[in-house]
């Protein structure tokens, strides 16, 4: 279980892990073990609930497909173990994004006195205008 919040888990069985190998420098180590990891989850076939579905699927983020999947490539360390805790770790932390509800935010109206004083500032600061000005030969 990958626990994303204390309500909140997914199923292993829910997220593929695959090992591949790694890309750049590295030596021999590179072309001869597979010490990445590709992680991939499939929203929309997922337990998760429907709201932090719709969210997740909202985001704007280069990770999830078209279809609904998230795909996360880790490859920062050689040793596959933390490779697999680094996807892991990235998959919670997107789910966690996804689980905050944006507050509604209601449209409000400025008070008559803050019109009032914003419209006063307005008319002294065109008047400090007026008194730069080269004075007329009238």
């Amino acid at each position: 279980m990958l626990f994303i919040s204390s309500s909140l888990s997914i199923a292993e069985a829910e997220i593929e892990l695959t090992a591949i190998r790694a890309q750049g420098p590295g030596g021999q180590n590179v072309n001869k073990v597979s010490s990445a990891i590709h992680l991939r989850f499939d929203i929309p076939a997922s337990s998760l609930e429907g709201s932090v579905k719709r969210r997740l699927l909202n985001l704007s983020d280069q990770r999830i497909s078209k279809e609904g999947v998230v795909i996360i490539k880790a490859q920062r360390y050689r040793s596959q173990d933390k490779n697999r805790t680094e996807a892991l770790q990235r998959l919670q932390e997107l789910v966690q994004s996804a689980i905050f509800t944006p507050k509604a935010r209601r449209a409000t109206k400025p008070t008559r006195g803050s019109q009032l004083r914003r419209m006063d500032k307005k008319t002294q600061h065109g008047q400090k205008k007026n008194m730069r000005a080269k004075p007329s030969l009238d």
